[in-house]
């Protein structure tokens, strides 16, 4: 056999050694979170005896229920007017009673979906109603936050479980108006057509200042929406600027691949959102009485920044330095110069799993700001709320797998990747860092480690390996019991699913 020559052999040596050196892992150290008590309901008892009611009303049929909805709809009403006839204090035992009225409601309307639109503008009222009664309230006290998220999360998502419901005849609005908000700041006043890529937020007219929340269907957002004290519904905010001279309405956001952008309002939401959510700051505020401009003032300011410097993305989360930013960062920066701060509960991170996972991809800071806690800051009203029919039972099966994988994990041990992959990506990040060098966009993001990407890539390969066994057991369930599976349903799912992986792994 001939001998190989020495020149091949050591260039497999060096390739060899170069292959080694690539693999030596990051020091990674485990993070502690904000440690706190991330909130849990406690009432998988309530949300079964719930279930029940909805087969029995299913069973009894829409004629006999009628009498039972209006009761129940007049009980939560008159609760309602309680809680509109003065300021109350948030441990006012009213509000437990509007929030089990809500719940005990919507097994009836769920089962009989001709009440859908009453029950759809009883919970906007509701929203509105919490929100005023907020304004006097400590939203830095955890029983406050524990009650305004109670409230207004858990209107939100027994909404959802009603229209999830609800048969493919019956009509349901993509686009629910929320509370009459003026402005003064230059409006985005072209209608958007429903034949439009632009349709997401048909005819609500967005004004300069205005807020954007909105949800995106990688497992990642779910990671984002659900990864911290309060598990919420949105992954993203972005700020609007509409320009004066042009009266386009533009968006300022930032990307984790990109850094902060501006770019068209149509551009943004071209890009696949499962659920937006507009605010509107209170005209009534101090800063707005004594400058009705500001919010279009904070967000020409967001924009020339961006546009005159180049700012990364902030995988540390660290929302009091504005040399990088990530996407609350863009909006809270923008309003802080003029006193006005916006998140009045910051978002907390305490669990040791959570910590450890979000610490595995960056994030450095646990008292800081996520896109889900902002609808909770009485300084906001919500305008409007668009949710895409088609993938809102996805979003629920990508939190509830969320949930579950986080539960699964092993308290403060950093997300896995496939460590022999580690030498070729970090060729990659060496090839990103020089695309980013000339301004481009590399495989890997700026700021990102070639670990990081190792671990999303991992994350997001077992989240819908485990999502897609999620919706196949839910379809089995639906053609076993005739409806849709509701969201601690498929809670069970997810766990008999995870657990099924590990019995098959082992």
């Amino acid at each position: 056999m001939a001998r190989l020559p020495k020149w091949l052999i050591g260039a497999l040596a060096f390739l060899a050694l170069g292959y080694l050196v690539l693999l030596i892992p990051e020091s990674h150290s485990s993070p502690r979170g904000a440690e706190r008590q991330p909130f849990v309901w406690k009432q998988d008892a309530f949300w079964t005896e719930l279930e029940n009611h909805f087969n029995q009303a299913r069973a009894a049929g829409c004629q006999s229920l009628h009498s039972q909805i209006a009761t129940a709809s007049s009980e939560v009403h008159t609760t309602l007017a309680q809680i509109s006839s003065g300021s109350l204090p948030s441990e006012a035992p009213v509000f437990a009673n509007l929030e089990t009225g809500l719940f005990q409601l919507a097994p009836m309307v769920a089962a009989c979906p001709e009440g859908l639109k009453d029950y759809t503008a009883l919970i906007t009222r509701i929203r509105s109603e919490i929100k005023a009664q907020s304004q006097h309230w400590d939203l830095k006290a955890p029983a406050v936050r524990q009650r305004l998220y109670r409230l207004l999360f858990g209107a939100r998502m027994a909404l959802e479980e009603v229209m999830l419901q609800a048969p493919a005849s019956v009509e349901i609005p993509q686009i629910i108006p929320g509370a009459d908000i003026a402005s003064r700041t230059p409006a985005f006043a072209q209608k958007l057509r429903r034949d439009e890529p632009s349709a997401s937020v048909g005819a609500i007219t967005v004004h300069s200042g205005d807020i954007l929340l909105s949800r995106g269907g990688a497992p990642t957002s779910a990671l984002i929406a659900r990864g911290n004290d309060f598990p919420g519904s949105f992954s993203h905010v972005a700020l609007v600027h509409v320009d004066e001279q042009s009266n386009r309405a533009f968006v300022i956001e930032s990307h984790i691949d990109r850094g902060v952008t501006v770019s068209p309002l149509e551009d943004y939401l071209a890009d696949k959102k499962l659920r937006i959510v507009l605010l509107r700051l209170r005209p009534d505020l101090p800063q707005l009485i004594a400058d009705p401009m500001l919010p279009h003032k904070a967000a020409a300011s967001a924009r020339a920044q961006a546009e005159s410097r180049h700012i990364p993305y902030d995988f540390a989360m660290d929302y009091q330095r504005h040399d990088a930013q990530f996407c609350s960062e863009v909006v809270s920066a923008a309003y802080e110069p003029s006193g006005l701060h916006l998140w009045q509960g910051m978002t907390f991170i305490s669990s040791a799993t959570v910590a450890a996972w979000l610490g595995s991809l960056g994030v450095k800071h646990f008292e800081t700001l996520e896109p889900a806690d902002l609808e909770y800051d009485s300084q906001l009203g919500v305008v409007a709320e668009w949710r895409d029919l088609e993938t809102l039972f996805k979003a629920h099966v990508d939190d509830v797998v969320t949930d579950v994988m986080l539960e699964e994990a092993k308290p403060g041990e950093p997300l896995p990747y496939q460590i022999l992959m580690l030498p070729v990506t970090r060729l990659a990040k060496a090839y990103s860092f020089v695309l980013n060098l000339f301004g481009k966009v590399g495989p890997i993001p700026e700021g990102m480690s070639a670990t990081t990407a190792l671990r999303v890539k991992r994350f997001r390969s077992e989240h819908a390996a485990l999502a897609s066994q999620v919706l196949a057991a839910s379809e089995e369930f639906k053609k076993t019991n005739g409806y849709t599976p509701p969201f601690w349903g498929l809670r069970n799912l997810a766990q008999q699913a995870a657990r099924n992986r590990v019995n098959k792994s082992h």
